[in-house]
C-alpha cells in the first residue's frame, strides 16, 4: 500500500478496534492489513497500536497519527474532487446505511440516477432498522427517521414526511371506519415497537391521544408492510413506508381529518469526521428523491 492507503488502513484499525473488521471495510485480507501497520511503525520509528484483551488501541503516539491521519485523507478526498472540477464524478467507495424499507421504496428504484452520474463509484448499502454505530461499521452516511438520540450527531436534515393511519379496502369493510381517533381502541392495531402504542392527533388546536392495542407487535417496518396488506388491521406509519400502494389504492389513509407528528429524515455523519464529498453527495441525491 502506498502511503495514503496505509494511512486510510491505520485509520480504518482505530475506528474499528480490529485488524479483520478493517481488513473487511477495505477489502482485503487481515493480513495485508497487519503487514500495513507493521510497516508504517517501522517507518515512522514508533508503536502505534497496542493490543489487550478488549482488542487494539492506540498508543498516544497512534491518537496524535490517528487525528493527523484523518484530516489528511479527507483533504485529500477534497483536493481530487476540486481539482476534477465541478460536475466531475466521484470515485472509490461510499458505505451507506439506511432502514430496509424505507431504502428498498424510496432510495434503491432510484440509485441507478445516481449510479450513471458517479461511474467510478461503487456504493455500498447496509439494510438495518437499528440504530448502528457508523464508525465501528465504516459508514459514510446514514438515513435515519425521527428524532435523533444522539444530539451531538453530525445530521442534516433531508426532509418532513407525513404520517397516517393506513389500512386496505378489505379491513375497512370488514371492520368499519374509524371517524374520530377514539374509534380506534376497537380495531385491531399494528404496533411497530419503534413508534409504541399510544398515538396522538391533533386538529383545529384539539389533542387526542389513544393507547392501541393490538395482537402482533414488530421490530421492523417490513413486517408492518406484510401484515397490513394481509388485512390484519391499522397501523400509524410514514407516507413513505406504503408509498406505491397510496398510489394504488391497496392501501388506503383513514382519520385524514386528523394530524399526526410529521417524521424527518436524516442524513446522519459520522462523528469527528468532516463529511466527504461522495456522502455529501449522497444526502443531496437522497433529498432530491423524497421531495
Amino acid at each position: 500500500m502506498d502511503r495514503l492507503q496505509a494511512m486510510i488502513a491505520f485509520v480504518r484499525v482505530v475506528e474499528t478496534g480490529s485488524f479483520s473488521q478493517a481488513a473487511r471495510q477495505i477489502g482485503v485480507g487481515q493480513p495485508a492489513i497487519s503487514k500495513t501497520i507493521a510497516q508504517l511503525e517501522d517507518r515512522l520509528q514508533v508503536r502505534l497500536v497496542v493490543r489487550s484483551t478488549h482488542g487494539l488501541s492506540p498508543t498516544d503516539a497512534g491518537v496524535r497519527f490517528y487525528e493527523r491521519a484523518k484530516t489528511a485523507i479527507q483533504e485529500a478526498d477534497e483536493a481530487e474532487l476540486e481539482a476534477k472540477g465541478a460536475g466531475a464524478g466521484l470515485s472509490g467507495r461510499l458505505r451507506v446505511c439506511a432502514a430496509t424499507t424505507f431504502a428498498r421504496l424510496m432510495v434503491v428504484p432510484r440509485l441507478s440516477e445516481f449510479m450513471e452520474a458517479h461511474p467510478d463509484l461503487e456504493v455500498e448499502v447496509v439494510l438495518d432498522d437499528r440504530v448502528i454505530d457508523l464508525v465501528s461499521e465504516g459508514i459514510d452516511v446514514a438515513l435515519r427517521m425521527g428524532d435523533l438520540a444522539d444530539s451531538s450527531a453530525v445530521a442534516r436534515r433531508l426532509a418532513t414526511g407525513r404520517r397516517s393511519v393506513v389500512a386496505t379496502p378489505t379491513y375497512l369493510d370488514k371492520h368499519g371506519i374509524p371517524q374520530v381517533p377514539a374509534d380506534l381502541a376497537l380495531h385491531q392495531a399494528l404496533v411497530y415497537t419503534q413508534l409504541g402504542n399510544n398515538w396522538t392527533f391533533q386538529r383545529d388546536g384539539t389533542e387526542a391521544s389513544v393507547a392501541v392495542s393490538g395482537r402482533v407487535r414488530f421490530t421492523a417496518a417490513e413486517g408492518i408492510r406484510a401484515a397490513v396488506k394481509a388485512d390484519m388491521g391499522l397501523a400509524v406509519t410514514s407516507d413513505w413506508m406504503f408509498w406505491p400502494e397510496l398510489q394504488t389504492g391497496e392501501v388506503r389513509r383513514v382519520l385524514e381529518d386528523w394530524k399526526l407528528p410529521d417524521i424527518d429524515l436524516w442524513a446522519v455523519f459520522p462523528t469527528g469526521r468532516l463529511a466527504s464529498a461522495k456522502a455529501r453527495a449522497f444526502a443531496e441525491f437522497v433529498e432530491a428523491v423524497v421531495k
